[in-house]
């Protein structure tokens, strides 16, 4: 099987490509920049992909590509280059493989719980409504560009996936530092809930996808265990033997991050992930304890 990446050199991208090559899988790397070698081909949100006849044979595409969305602030600038790598990034990804002869037969898009926007205490599953936010907003217009795909025939998964535990990268690696020095405390009151799941599954649920062919449209790619803010926080402190003291007060999450804190640090979504439950996925680490100690070991 051949399997096309792009974002191979993000945080999950990185770890897929080492999984999938260890399995004997041949890849197909997309980047920005010109590399040789069989196994690479250039690509760029704004011009697609360089030599799209090296696209043929592919089987599987795995859509990661996307720019960050954590920052200070989410500036004019920074809000159009979010959406353009997703919408824009997206729709020339879709457009060049339905354009193909042999069209692959898999295409997973990655998206986010952000197609939820701010819940509260609500239990969310893929059937639930997409929010009204700016992520939100995003990442309907983000999923339209990959539904496009289906409708070429092609299956296509949409991995809406939580907090990636990992040390290397993301929310986690952001926090190590501080915490470690015992300046990690609550943002906030505490209350919002915390959707998250761990490389290791987040890895197991693209092969999960990948291998099984009745899996199609949304997946909610997160532990079955969401906990709150305090809860994370807690948790954190305990597995890196560190106090957590320094709360950090909703006001000052407003006033140093403006919309980014308010959505990411401040915003609640219980997030439950049905429809891999339903098709019997186990997870190797739905705990949030064993999955922080796996994670930063």
């Amino acid at each position: 099987m051949k399997i096309l990446i792009t974002g191979s050199t993000g945080l999950i991208g990185s770890e897929l490509q080492k999984d999938l090559a260890a399995k004997g899988y041949e890849l197909l790397l997309a980047s920005r920049t010109a590399k040789t070698g069989p196994e690479h081909i250039e690509w760029s949100v704004e011009d697609g992909f360089a030599d799209p006849d090296k696209l043929e044979g592919i089987d599987v595409v795995v859509h990661l590509a996307g720019e960050s969305i954590s920052g200070l602030r989410w500036t004019d600038d920074k809000k159009k280059a979010i959406r353009d790598s997703r919408v824009l990034g997206t729709r020339n990804v879709v457009e060049a493989i339905a354009q193909l002869k042999n069209r692959p037969k898999t295409f997973i898009a990655a998206s986010a719980l952000g197609f939820y926007g701010e819940r509260g205490d609500e239990e969310v599953t893929e059937s639930s409504p997409a929010g009204d936010d700016f992520l939100a907003g995003v990442c309907k217009e983000w999923e339209a560009e990959s539904r496009r795909a289906e409708d070429a025939g092609i299956r296509t998964v949409l991995l809406r996936s939580g907090i990636v535990l990992s040390k290397d990268g993301g929310a986690l690696g952001t926090m190590l530092v501080p915490f470690k020095l015992g300046l990690g405390g609550v943002v906030g009151d505490g209350k919002q809930w915390m959707s998250w799941i761990s490389l290791t599954d987040e890895i197991a649920i693209i092969n999960y996808v990948i291998e099984n062919e009745n899996i199609r449209g949304a997946v909610n790619a997160v532990s079955p265990n969401p906990v709150t803010n305090h809860e994370f926080t807690k948790t954190l402190g305990e597995v890196l033997y560190r106090p957590t003291i320094l709360p950090v007060p909703e006001f000052a999450v407003s006033m140093l991050f403006g919309e980014m804190g308010d959505a990411l640090l401040l915003g609640s979504t219980k997030i439950i992930p049905k429809r891999l439950e339903d098709a019997g996925f186990e997870f190797r680490y739905p705990n949030l304890k064993e999955a922080i100690e796996a994670a930063v070991s």
